[in-house]
């Protein structure tokens, strides 16, 4: 917010200097044309992006709770399946779930991508449910589900990469800074009086905190919006827990 305050004010500095000493009344008409236009692409730009972005945050937190879903249903399946399975599968699950705790979520923050350790075990646990030889058609739907589940969680992985490497572009930045600048050249027909002063800082000032928001959403993993896998936390705290 200071940031954007101090380019807007510098900006609008700059133009005066530029501009000289006016007269500025026959150019108001005009002046006045320009900023309402270009602050009106700006504010559609910023509010696009800001919705994206918000969008794209709170699919991941669901797709989080989806994918805790589905290895609860694992775990719980394997139970119900066969007790000579109950042991190795679950606790691959368990390491599942450590691996992407303590280990994953920093990477993915630090743009490192998924961990191989969590892939690893995954495919360890798909391979015992691939292994399995239904006797009933009980253990055939067991099969079948926990299959469906583990899909499900390959899929919240694919999806939670994606969300780590797809960021607001650069040329967002451009545009949005840009705009910021030229909204503050427009203004340089009114005077440097203490209210126009205030005034172009507050719109300023507010359309900081807008961009700080965009840029604490567009990397969900790390601060200042870093989205925590509550629901994959909770999960293992119960599933640890009987271990």
């Amino acid at each position: 917010m200071i940031a954007t305050v101090t380019l807007s004010l510098g900006s609008y500095m700059l133009a005066r200097w530029f501009a000289g000493r006016g007269p500025y009344e026959r150019h108001k008409e005009m002046a006045g044309a320009m900023v309402t236009r270009i602050a009106a692409l700006h504010g559609l730009i910023i509010a696009l992006v800001f919705a994206q972005e918000m969008t794209s945050y709170q699919r991941l937190e669901t797709q989080t709770a989806a994918e805790a879903s589905a290895i609860a249903d694992v775990f719980n399946d394997a139970a119900r399946y066969d007790a000579t399975l109950l042991g190795p599968l679950q606790q691959d699950m368990r390491g599942y779930l450590r691996a992407v705790i303590d280990t994953e979520w920093d990477q993915l923050g630090a743009g490192n991508g998924l961990s191989d350790a969590a892939w690893a075990i995954w495919s360890t646990a798909y391979d015992r449910v691939l292994d399995l030889i239904p006797q009933t058609p009980r253990q055939v739907s067991l099969r079948d589900h926990m299959l469906a589940s583990l899909h499900a969680i390959s899929a919240s992985r694919d999806m939670r990469q994606s969300e780590a490497i797809t960021s607001v572009a650069h040329f967002f930045w451009i545009a949005a800074l840009s705009g910021v600048v030229l909204i503050a050249f427009g203004h340089y027909i009114y005077t440097p009086e203490r209210h126009n002063l205030v005034l172009l800082g507050l719109f300023s000032a507010y359309t900081g905190a807008i961009l700080f928001l965009i840029f604490g959403f567009s990397n969900p993993y790390s601060p200042p919006a870093e989205l925590q896998p509550g629901p994959l936390q909770t999960l293992a705290t119960k599933l640890l827990a009987g271990s």
